[in-house]
Formats: C-alpha cells, structure tokens, sequence
C-alpha cells in the first residue's frame, strides 16, 4: 500500500558537551522538531509551513526541505514531489539543536514516505547537507538527534563514530535565555589557533569525558568540564552565564557550560532533586543579571529520530 503522508520526530541536543567541541553531542528527552511530509503530483520537494515566520520556506533553504531533497538525490528518487510542514519545538538560534532536528526530521520522514531504505549514514549524509549550509559541517548535533544518547564522533568525514553509555541517575539542566545567537556568529569568535598546552589540557578533558561516561564515574564527570577553548570565546557573548554557571557549581552541578554555541546552558546533576536545585540556581543566577531564562530539568534521551503515529 502506498503511504501518503508520515510525521517524524528528532529530539533536541546538547552539541559539544563542553570541552568536546564538534566531536561530541547527546540527544535530550523533552522538546524536539516534527517534520510532516506528504505525497504531491508534482516532483520536488515544497516547504507548506516551516514552522514559524523567521524560518524559510524556500526549499534551498529550509533544513527539513534541503535533508529530504539530499535524502531523495541519494536515493535516486528525483522524480517523486513531498509537501512538508515543520512544527517547531525547539527554540530558534538557541543552542538545542534545533536546525539539526528540522533537517533529521526532514530526512527521516522523507525516507518513510518513499520506502528509500537509506542506511543510517545516509540519513546523516542528507541532514548534514542541510546542517552545513546553516550551521557548519558538524554532526555533534545532527548525530544524536538520530540516534539518540552520548556520542563521540572519531572522524566525521570517516562517519566513524561511537555511542558511550549514559550513566545512572544522570539528569541534564537545560536553561534557555531570552535571546538568539546563530551558530554562524558562535562560530566566528573561535579562535583559529590555540596554544599546544591548551590544545592537550583539552584532549585529555575530553578523554577523561568518555571515561566518565564509560564507567559512570560522575566525579570524573564534573573535574571534566572545564572548557578552554570555546567557552572562554563565547561566554561574553551570552547575558547572565558567567552567574548561571557559578550558581549551578555552587549548587552542586557536575559541571556547567555552553550547549552548542549557546545561548543555552547546560548542567549536570547527580538526580533528579539535585537537578531541581540546580535549575532554581541558574534561574536565581540569570535573574541577578537581569535576564529571564526557561529552565528544564531532563535526561539524555536513549532514543533519537522516530516515526510518529498519524492523529
């Protein structure tokens, strides 16, 4: 039987985890972006509603629209039209993976509805495709919100990449501030070159990161994160951090840094109640500078991009 019309789901992200830059992501339960794609007479693919006024919908350059037209490209089904329509969870410009879900989503829905039987790599070829054209040639966004939980990503032009365990009890602080940054302008204040100690200082953080992860060693967790590299760049960037964090360390957060190029932040917790502490902390902490953020209190999500059941 010919299916008209799917809906797919992908789960927002934390990108970096802190010190690991480009290299490593988790998928977070909660919010996510839904991609609707639906069969149409005419070939190509067409952008109905993307989701909110300040997003695109030309199909050049909509990430949902770019991933299912990549998606159909590998497939060889150039020939096929889809209508999509994007209902957005996640914020815009705000660090939870949100350009990167649209474009999961987009590609996961577009290979349902077409029976395309992309492998997962090809599923990550087509969202990057839309990803890079927004955000960058990254996946520590793009990969979990596919497959969901804590990845490290080796070689990413390889798409060698690992799944780490999530350790027990972990919970994740999410806090959103009232204000945008692009990827694009997170990107550019990186510095270019970094001095040889800080380069290793940051290798073996993140080595210690994985470890972490690994053996669930939460107090490794928390000596980990210490970024040296793009949390110093960006942090000047963002109202009210530099208070969020050392509120969410003063109430006992297993580290705290940017999620993504921000504006969000993230924070590790032990459990659930430290986690509500935690969050309580941040908010206090933003407000001190004048700045109101939404605070969330969640878990890494095992699962990553699915099908949703039609309503």
């Amino acid at each position: 039987m010919t299916v008209l019309r799917v809906r797919a789901f992908a789960p927002g992200s934390v990108g970096n985890i802190g010190v690991g830059l480009d290299i490593m992501g988790l998928a977070l339960n909660g919010p996510g972006d839904v991609v609707e794609a639906e069969r149409t007479a005419e070939p190509g693919v067409v952008v109905l509603d993307a989701g909110h006024p300040d997003l695109p919908t030309e199909a050049g350059a909509n990430t949902a629209a770019l991933a299912a037209q990549a998606a159909l490209r590998l497939a060889g089904a150039t020939s096929v039209g889809v209508a999509l329509r994007v209902i957005k969870g996640l914020p815009l410009s705000g660090g939870q993976g949100g350009s990167a879900a649209s474009a999961v989503a987009g590609a996961v829905a577009t290979n349902a509805l077409f029976a395309l039987h992309l492998t997962e790599q090809q599923l990550l070829e087509s969202a990057l495709a839309a990803e890079a054209c927004v955000a960058g040639w990254h996946l520590d966004n793009i990969l979990p919100s596919l497959i969901g939980g804590i990845v490290l990503i080796r070689d990413a032009r390889a798409y060698d990449y690992l799944r780490l365990p999530i350790p027990a009890g972990l919970h994740v602080v999410i806090a959103h501030p009232g204000q945008r940054l692009r990827t694009a302008e997170g990107r550019a204040v990186l510095p270019r070159e970094v001095p040889r100690d800080v380069a290793m200082y940051q290798a073996a953080q993140v080595g210690a990161m994985v470890l972490a992860f690994a053996t669930g060693n939460l107090d490794l967790l928390r000596r980990a994160q210490d970024d040296r590299i793009a949390e110093p760049a960006r942090a000047p960037l963002l109202s009210g951090f530099a208070a969020a964090k050392a509120a969410a360390l003063g109430a006992g957060a297993l580290g705290c840094s940017i999620s993504g190029s921000g504006p969000t932040a993230f924070a590790f917790a032990a459990d659930e109640p430290a986690g509500q502490r935690i969050a309580e902390a941040m908010t206090a902490g933003y407000a001190g500078e004048g700045v109101t953020a939404t605070v969330r209190v969640t878990t890494v999500s095992d699962a990553g991009a699915r099908l949703l059941e039609d309503r």
